[in-house]
């Protein structure tokens, strides 16, 4: 993948100001500095469309009350200005992300009250496919690290503590694989970083139901595959299903639908795009394309 990118200086939104990128800035005590402490969630525009916000909007609202932090805008607000930051970026095509950190305390220690929380908002070109790269697959390796499980912290908040994906992608790659694949603490296969796993078996779609973070394009996926005939369950998934799978893909709202040729030194189908991997993909863009699902930024 590769980021689109122009000359002109982003615009980011803080606190209620929307501050070029060189003067958007938060303390070093704020909690999401210190310890991680914050909620986000990643969105897209597409045609000058935000893609399913509301949604999004409502994932982050419920990551921040599942952490009781306590969000210090309203929703309408806030939807408001995802699209306002958007269009002061000029952009038709967009990578959104929307953060609520914890905020600065009296003083810069663990204690989570009294903090005054930081809400961001900011918008970036939308990666695209260089020529060609719609034809290939990546490389998966199985993580070694295990996916924190939902008794240590709940998966389905969209945490700003994202140090256990950063080291399985980090122990990928310095493996020579394009990405990983984290298993939960019982052997289950989860997601991978940033993404959720499908794998198609028989013509069918299989997906992890446990220990994930539910993602809007998972959600999104398995719309589409009701609404087109295409046979899909949410299930308990081991090494081996990937394995002697037909094919695999990943989703995600900041990269779309991922093809996988490869986990584990073993090929997955011939190593290129199966065809049911394309139809969702294809069908994912055309429900991008057509705005049905998104909301006018201009």
């Amino acid at each position: 993948m590769r980021v689109a990118s122009g000359d002109q200086e982003s615009i980011v939104y803080i606190d209620g100001e929307y501050l070029p990128e060189n003067q958007a800035k938060i303390s070093v005590f704020d909690h999401v500095v210190l310890y991680g402490d914050g909620v986000y969630d990643t969105c897209c525009a597409w045609g000058g469309k935000v893609f399913k916000l509301d949604a999004h909007l409502d994932r982050l609202f419920e990551s921040a009350r599942a952490v009781k932090l306590d969000v210090p805008v309203e929703k309408s607000t806030l939807r408001r200005v995802v699209l306002e930051t958007v269009k002061r970026n000029h952009l038709e095509e967009a990578y959104v992300k929307i953060i609520v950190t914890r905020g600065v305390g009296k003083l810069p220690l663990l204690s989570p009250y009294h903090c005054v929380p930081t809400v961001i908002v900011f918008a970036k070109p939308y990666m695209r496919l260089a020529d060609g790269d719609d034809e290939k697959s990546i490389r998966v390796k199985i993580a070694s690290l295990r996916r924190i499980p939902d008794e240590s912290l709940y998966a389905k908040v969209k945490s700003s503590n994202y140090q256990n994906h950063v080291l399985a992608r980090m122990e990928a790659n310095e493996a020579g694989y394009d990405d990983a694949i984290e298993l939960t603490i019982g052997g289950y296969v989860a997601e991978a970083p940033g993404y959720n796993v499908f794998v198609i078996k028989h013509g069918a779609l299989l997906t992890p139901r446990d220990n994930i973070l539910v993602g809007i394009t998972r959600q999104t996926v398995l719309e589409l595959a009701s609404r087109h005939g295409i046979v899909s369950h949410e299930c308990a998934l081991t090494p081996f299903d990937l394995f002697n799978a037909d094919e695999i893909f990943f989703s995600s709202t900041a990269g779309g639908i991922f093809p996988v040729g490869e986990v584990d030194g073993r090929r997955i189908g011939d190593g290129a795009p199966g065809p049911v991997t394309r139809r969702v993909r294809s069908l994912y863009h055309e429900l991008l394309e057509s705005g049905e699902a998104s909301i006018p930024v201009y």
